[in-house]
């Protein structure tokens, strides 16, 4: 189960989610420019200053096999757009989340959502044999509490104080999932709404 995370590239018809590399780091900033994403402070966008880090802690967790972060590409035009992950996976209980989640502002409330969302909640159920996929957001991110609600995940609960951020404000964490049972009229609702998008 060590290597339960492989590097792999998932593609569908508007995006194509490639493994994260160090050299990405001018693109992941130019991405998160286009509406200046790390301003929002209950985020965790990279910024000019930050990316770096970003990257390595993204890295370092792929090593330990908790993590495989991924770069969100357009196909049409071949630009990075953004940035997901696989993480904290639990092999041995067949577990993991789905975060780290953010695209360039003008490609918000477009179907490249749906369409990583479907890339990667297919390849955890269907070829990782998961159990049950995770989504964690900023109790206060209410735009990410409405996107995950509407992908067909359904909340689990709040936890309470359970975060303390760089500043010392306390986070509280608000957990959805997906259960394996629950995948397959999941995935006809999220193919049916990419159907509908031209």
């Amino acid at each position: 189960m060590t290597n339960w995370l492989k590097d792999i590239e998932l593609s569908g018809k508007f995006v194509t989610l490639i493994p994260m590399q160090k050299s990405h780091r001018n693109s992941l900033v130019e991405a998160a420019s286009d509406g200046k994403l790390w301003e929002l402070w209950f985020t965790s966008v990279p910024s000019e200053q930050t990316v770096d880090n970003y990257i390595d802690f993204a890295l370092s967790e792929k090593e330990l096999g908790r993590s495989l972060p991924f770069v969100v590409v357009e196909n049409e035009t071949n630009k990075i757009i953004g940035s997901t992950r696989f993480c904290n996976a639990e092999p041995e209980h067949k577990r993991l989340e789905i975060g780290y989640t953010f695209y360039s502002q003008s490609y918000q409330r477009t179907p490249v959502n749906t369409e990583c969302k479907l890339l990667l909640l297919s390849h955890a159920f269907e070829k990782l044999g998961a159990i049950a996929v995770e989504f964690r957001t900023h109790f206060f991110n209410e735009a990410s509490r409405k996107a995950i609600s509407r992908l067909g995940a359904k909340q689990d609960g709040i936890l309470r104080n359970h975060r303390l951020d760089s500043d010392g404000t306390i986070r509280d964490t608000v957990v959805f999932s997906i259960l394996q049972n629950e995948w397959k009229v999941v995935k006809k609702s999220l193919e049916f709404k990419l159907s509908r998008t031209k």
